[in-house]
C-alpha cells in the first residue's frame, strides 16, 4: 500500500497552509509521521522510499487529503 494526497483537499499550498481552519499553523500529517517521510515544501511531499504505509499521517489529515492506497 501506498499513501495518496489530493492536493484539492490539502491545504498546504505555495509553501505554506491556505486553510482557516487550522489557523495558519498546519499540524498533521507531517508530524505524525514516525520515520520523517513526508515534508512541506510548495507542495507536502511524501517520500516513497522512506513511507512504511503506517497510515499515522491519513489520520492526523483534518482535512481527508490523505488515503492509503
Amino acid at each position: 500500500m501506498a499513501i495518496k494526497i489530493d492536493y484539492k483537499k490539502c491545504c498546504w499550498k505555495d509553501g505554506k497552509c491556505s486553510s482557516c481552519s487550522c489557523g495558519g499553523a498546519c499540524v498533521g500529517c507531517v508530524e505524525a509521521c514516525p520515520v520523517q517521510a513526508i515534508t512541506r515544501e510548495k507542495l507536502v511531499k511524501i517520500d516513497l522510499k522512506k513511507c512504511i504505509s503506517c497510515g499515522a499521517c491519513v489520520e492526523a489529515c483534518k482535512h481527508k487529503a490523505l488515503k492509503l492506497v
